[in-house]
């Protein structure tokens, strides 16, 4: 037995424990807000690759609540140990309790072993895959066909660029600080696609069709994100935008690939959330407590685009594609009136009008969410087992 107080402790947007209980409770309260399950019908066979956190999460938990998948997620998270374990551990434990028919592996989905043991029990156990949702956001990436370790960077391309961000001082003030990316070199441009470009995902494609587990009509989705031009210059124009740009071509040359059985490949443009991935990035954390202060709850959560995305990928809504065939779940954010508003309150904020301006409250507390902090019904003064095993 491992049970102990949890408490929130770390650097900027980097906790080093996770409270067990508070993410347990996320996956509980997600699994409510989604309500009752739809009618009866065919349950997809999925596979989810980055299944314990942020918009793969909310695909898991939406898929198994609402249409009642059945298949495998992936995840690569760390054990408790010295520490407790990382937040997608607890996450996991608790997202298997939702269905027996799920199960969970914890590995890096870059190596051919990995692939081989998913496959194996797609064959095994379901005999064919009906849908592939691909979200993976990874800072190094070994391409097991060369042994090559790829970094992944977050620069802008061409030339330095400054931008203001948010921090939280010692005592969780927040500050408004500017911080400037110098470009990226072509190596690094380069390296930031092989880690979260399309390559691995086309991989998986093509070991599940080398064993012939694509089911007729299978459909496969790459999440991807575009954003607003307040952060164009770091994100969607910069290394991460390239990469994500080869996600787009990707899709076009699998769907040329799925033709045999009637597939068909996607990415899907999701909207801005607060995740452990976006945080890492400058700006983003400023102008999505920005949006949030414009948007209030109008703002859609990762598991209210996820909902619309099993429906658009299940046929119950046609999809939402825009002219280059990307499925769009951000026009809520980019919508032309609240990016006027977001814009003009980015200009006038300043050091002693952030905590107005912004909604930083909101992003505190969804940030420490992401860790099981501050979640609502948890009791942070009481211990809590750490030490608690990966589901079998």
């Amino acid at each position: 037995m491992s049970e102990r107080i949890v408490s929130p402790a770390g650097r900027g947007f980097l906790l080093v424990d996770s409270h067990p209980a508070g993410c347990f409770r996320t996956v509980a309260d997600m699994r409510e807000q989604l309500g009752a399950a739809r009618a009866p019908g065919k349950k997809p066979t999925a596979l989810v690759i980055g299944s314990s956190a942020g918009y793969g999460l909310a695909a898991t938990v939406a898929g198994l609540t609402r249409h009642g998948i059945e298949g495998i997620g992936i995840a690569f998270e760390q054990p408790p140990g010295r520490r407790t374990a990382t937040a997608g551990w607890y996450r996991t434990i608790a997202t298997a309790k939702l269905s027996p028919a799920f199960t969970f592996l914890n590995a890096d989905a870059f190596a051919d072993t990995t692939k081989r043991q998913a496959l194996d029990l797609i064959a095994d156990r379901f005999g064919g895959l009906d849908v592939l949702i691909y979200s993976v956001a990874a800072p190094r990436r070994t391409d097991p066909r060369s042994g090559t370790t790829y970094q992944s960077v977050i620069k802008p391309l061409g030339a330095e660029h400054t931008t203001r961000t948010l921090a939280f001082d010692r005592d969780g003030r927040p500050e408004l600080r500017e911080v400037t990316a110098q470009p990226a070199t072509e190596e690094e441009a380069a390296a930031t696609v092989k880690v979260m470009g399309g390559e691995d995902w086309s991989w998986w494609i093509e070991a599940l069709a080398a064993r012939g587990l694509l089911r007729d009509g299978f459909t496969t989705v790459a999440l991807s994100y575009i954003g607003s031009k307040l952060t164009s210059a770091v994100y969607r124009d910069g290394t991460i935008g390239a990469a994500k740009v080869d996600l787009e071509n990707t899709a076009a040359a699998l769907t040329e690939r799925l033709t045999p059985v009637g597939g068909r490949a996607f990415t899907s443009v999701n909207g801005a959330a607060v995740t452990q991935a976006s945080t890492a990035i400058p700006g983003i954390a400023l102008y999505v407590s920005l949006l949030r202060s414009v948007l209030g709850d109008r703002m859609r959560s990762p598991l209210e685009q996820s909902v619309q995305l099993w429906d658009q990928l299940t046929g119950a809504a046609p999809p939402d594609l825009d002219d280059e065939g990307r499925i769009r779940l951000d026009r809520w954010e980019l919508d032309p009136a609240v990016q006027a508003e977001v814009a003009q309150r980015w200009a006038v904020l300043t050091p002693a009008t952030v905590d107005e301006v912004a909604d930083i409250a909101w992003f505190r507390r969804q940030f420490r969410s992401l860790y099981g902090f501050d979640v609502p019904g948890v009791d942070y003064t009481a211990p809590v087992e750490t030490d608690q095993p990966w589901p079998a």
